[in-house]
């Protein structure tokens, strides 16, 4: 069985599924080809396509596979060569839109120099890549070779080579949408104030960021465990310990109404990413 994988990237590579659908088209390719997408839209009679699992399926899956066919990702590269599956890997490159830039040949390259893979320049050659792949014997990755990835990795963090999407699923899926949202909530309120009434200001306020929030983790496959239910729950109590502070900053001591809005955005920001951290699951791979 062949897979191949184009991780989470947010960008289309229909350009390497169209080059391996060609194969099988032609003979070149007789094994079953599975393909995690990702959030390209591609459609084949030839291949069995999915975009995103979880990665407890997605291992099982490279465990499986005879040959793994991926794009320049770090993290898609090592489930194969961990495992000593022989891997092609293709670059996204800026020209064709796959990407914000051409770092993913560098990645490639690094790994391929090492003997780790089969680096796909040429796409009119994979005829001739998927027959050296036959007899190609990866090199062993070890523990030792860690250092090698930490040096990728400091790259891509260093000069920032991912995409402002997976940036910003980052960050969601590590508890601070929490604190975005309350962050919002304050600006829509501030915006707001003395236009409307009070409670009605909280109130809109609050559905603008809920429903900001429920959007964001649709999009970034962010998903709270039990999703919907728990998601209602967690922010109607937030809701509610937000009415309920104000109440007692402005009718109990009668503090200024934007001061009590900063602290309370304040304590359920830090109570949002509390929850947030832990209830949240990325469903991405």
């Amino acid at each position: 069985m062949i897979l191949v994988t184009l991780g989470t990237q947010d960008k289309d590579f229909s350009r390497l599924l169209k080059a391996i659908d060609k194969q099988i088209e032609i003979g070149n390719i007789k094994d079953k080809v599975i393909v995690q997408a990702g959030y390209t839209k591609y459609k084949s009679n030839n291949m069995e396509i999915f975009d995103l699992i979880e990665a407890e399926k997605l291992n099982q899956l490279v465990k499986q596979c005879d040959l793994l066919i991926t794009h320049g990702g770090v993290g898609s590269i090592l489930e194969g060569i961990k495992l000593g599956k022989k891997v092609i890997a293709a670059p996204r490159l800026k020209k064709y839109k796959e990407h914000t830039n051409d770092h993913q040949k560098q990645i490639i390259k690094a790994f391929a120099d090492r003997g780790y893979l089969l680096e796909l320049r040429d796409y009119s050659k994979l005829d001739k890549l998927l027959d050296k792949a036959k007899k190609f014997k990866p090199k062993e990755f070890k523990s030792n070779n860690d250092n090698f990835v930490k040096l990728i990795e400091n790259y891509l963090d260093k000069d920032q080579h991912i995409s402002w999407f997976n940036r910003f699923r980052n960050l969601c899926s590590n508890g601070y949408l929490g604190i975005i949202m309350n962050l919002i909530n304050i600006f829509t309120f501030c915006l707001l104030f003395g236009k409307i009434n009070f409670y009605l200001n909280i109130l809109i306020s609050y559905g603008i960021t809920l429903l900001l929030s429920f959007l964001f983790n649709f999009i970034c496959h962010v998903q709270y465990k039990g999703f919907l239910k728990h998601f209602i729950i967690i922010r109607f109590l937030i809701l509610i310990l937000d009415l309920d502070i104000m109440y007692i900053f402005n009718k109990m001591i009668n503090y200024n109404l934007i001061y009590s809005k900063f602290i309370t955005g304040g304590i359920t920001m830090i109570l949002s990413y509390i929850v947030i951290k832990f209830c949240f699951k990325n469903k991405t791979v």
